[in-house]
């Protein structure tokens, strides 16, 4: 199961960097993400917009954080054993993992390869 929902990852997240690619070079302005203020941003359900039927809302809206500097080491320096989970991203012969049991608590990363940016989301 654990390999399944591996390789279900590894095929998202290669077809979002083939749309990227596919999109040509043109991606628009490039903006710094950290400077963006969460309380700015709309948020309906503060706005006063009813939640859908049956739809409990447990956090408020970005309540959780991404990582926005993710740290990296060497394949052969990681401490983790051979089972563990790790969404894996290659591209352009770079090659990075992200291990799930961090994922579980922060949802997403957000990286780049080079000057292409990506979300490594959970």
């Amino acid at each position: 199961m654990r390999s399944l929902a591996f390789v279900a990852a590894v095929v998202f997240i290669a077809i979002g960097l083939l749309f990227v690619a596919v999109g040509g070079t043109d991606r628009g302005p490039a903006i710094d993400i950290t400077s963006i203020d969460p309380n700015a941003v709309f948020d309906p359900v503060r706005a006063g917009d009813e939640l859908p039927p049956g739809f409990r809302q447990l956090l408020p809206r970005d309540a959780i954080q991404p990582i926005y500097v993710p740290q990296f080491v060497r394949a052969t320096e990681a401490s983790w054993d051979d089972e563990t989970l790790v969404i894996g991203v290659e591209l352009g012969g770079e090659a990075k993992a992200y291990p799930v049991s961090y994922l579980n608590r922060r949802e997403m990363v957000v990286d780049r390869f080079g000057d292409i940016p990506i979300l490594v989301t959970w």
